[in-house]
């Protein structure tokens, strides 16, 4: 879609769910990046976002100079190396410099700046073993993910009853269902890149599972099937129910049913009290890769409630709701919410 004069949140969310789809994706990326050169964001403060979009469009698209350009664009735009949101901007930047050649070093060296948002941030372990695992150093990921393990496993033990090596087992505040604590990330991201690397299974691999069954489990207890909030933008939802024809009477016929009983459900929820609300962008391989480590059946309402408590935990599947009535829907349709999912709670 072509940009508008000036850039909403709304749009960008919507151009990171579509740009990929249209006809020109590295023109969007080029324009989404120009629309923040030129100071036309409607908030000042979605700069660093913007070029950090523009970046990942040009890295999956093969262009790691235009990537590198943008993610150096977007570093600079936050307040600070250490804004919460520059991490993944600066593991995209490492990236950049992997693929370009004769940058390793440099790579590198972003990448071990980042090291201690091991510790902090949740969505660390992701993109920082996502940089080390695309130049090939998935075993240097792995060393990361298991020293940062042991570090919050002991501080945590030490606090609640002495040295670790004495307890039977770690001390883990799992966090409620939908924002696990850093060290449920940090052993499931570790446990993937073990098992990607054929690693045999250890304690902490062990630990990772029996964390996961406990949230699958907590997560059932607090939501129900239809209410979990997932959003399946068009090519999922039919591909979902193509391989799940049973998940209809939990998502809806159709799309349009599907965005009709998310649509009334957040209404619902805002009339009730709640605020901050929004959906969470859902694909069927994720799904599916849950299962698969759970065990389960994509199907079974137990494996959904985990898969959902699993992607309403990463802030970039949040989609904000309710948008403004004239700004562009949250469903990534292009039309006005006005004119698309609004009217859809009254029908």
């Amino acid at each position: 879609m072509p940009t508008r004069e000036i850039l909403t949140k709304a749009d960008l969310a919507e151009l990171r769910r579509s740009a990929l789809g249209t006809a020109n994706p590295l023109g969007v990326a080029a324009d989404v990046a120009e629309a923040a050169e030129q100071g036309r964001l409607e908030d000042p403060d979605d700069a660093g976002d913007a070029f950090t979009l523009a970046a990942e469009i040009a890295e999956i698209r093969a262009r790691p100079e235009a990537a590198l350009r943008y993610a150096e664009q977007a570093v600079a735009a936050y307040p600070s190396g250490d804004d919460p949101r520059a991490g993944f901007a600066r593991a995209l930047r490492a990236r950049a410099l992997f693929q370009a050649g004769g940058r390793d070093d440099e790579a590198m060296a972003e990448l071990t700046a980042l090291r201690p948002l091991l510790l902090v941030q949740p969505d660390a372990p992701a993109y920082v073993s996502a940089a080390l695992d695309a130049a090939g150093r998935s075993a240097t990921a792995e060393t990361w993910l298991s020293e940062a393990v042991d570090t919050v496993l002991n501080e945590r033990a030490t606090a609640a009853s002495g040295p670790a090596s004495t307890a039977i087992d770690p001390v883990v505040d799992l966090g409620p269902p939908d924002a696990p604590g850093v060290a449920f990330f940090l052993l499931q991201q570790r446990h993937r890149v073990r098992r990607n690397l054929n690693l045999p299974h250890d304690r902490q691999d062990d630990l990772a599972d029996r964390l996961e069954t406990q949230l699958v489990r907590r997560a059932g207890e607090r939501r129900d099937a239809e209410s979990d909030l997932l959003f399946w933008p068009r090519a999922e939802f039919d591909r979902l129910l193509a391989e799940h024809p049973a998940l209809t009477e939990v998502y809806g016929p159709d799309w349009d049913a599907h965005r009709g009983r998310l649509e009334t459900e957040l209404v619902r929820l805002r009339d009730a009290g709640q605020a901050g609300l929004g959906v969470f962008g859902a694909t069927v391989a994720g799904l599916t890769a849950f299962a698969g480590r759970r065990g389960g059946d994509p199907a079974d309402a137990a494996v959904r409630a985990g898969y959902a408590a699993e992607v309403s935990a990463r802030p970039s599947a949040r989609i904000a709701w309710p948008p403004e009535r004239n700004d562009a829907c949250w469903c990534g349709s292009g039309l006005k919410y006005k004119k698309d999912c609004l009217p859809r709670s009254r029908s």
